[in-house]
């Protein structure tokens, strides 16, 4: 697992390397929002929000989504889908992020994390 900052942006070949080793195409991670920091490259969802609270974050301000390396600089390079965000003390119902000002925040955050 990895904690991306600003100081310590991901790129994207190194986040197809990951995709090879997990999934395929997909790699997950978790969005600190107020931090603005993300863990990526572990199994789990729940293991990188373990990971990121270990380490100072709050649960809400942690959203789980996929990362797609084959649509880096498309709309389809962000996927909000993780049983993390299923939050109805928040409003959000569902595996997606609801709240399209906070989708266009993780996608901001992520847009500074992950370079060409």
């Amino acid at each position: 697992m990895r904690i991306v900052g600003k100081d310590d942006p991901l790129t994207v070949g190194e986040l197809s390397e990951m995709a090879e080793k997990m999934f395929g195409g997909l790699v997950k991670a978790v969005v600190d929002i107020k931090r603005q920091i993300m863990a990526v490259d572990a199994d789990l969802h729940a293991d990188q929000e373990g990971e990121l609270i270990s380490v100072g974050s709050t649960q809400a301000d942690l959203w789980g989504i996929n990362l797609y390396p084959d649509l880096f600089a498309t709309e389809d390079f962000v996927e909000f889908d993780s049983v993390i965000n299923i939050r109805p003390v928040m409003g959000n119902r569902s595996r997606h992020v609801e709240d399209e000002r906070l989708r266009d925040q993780i996608i901001g955050i992520v847009g500074g994390l992950v370079v060409a």
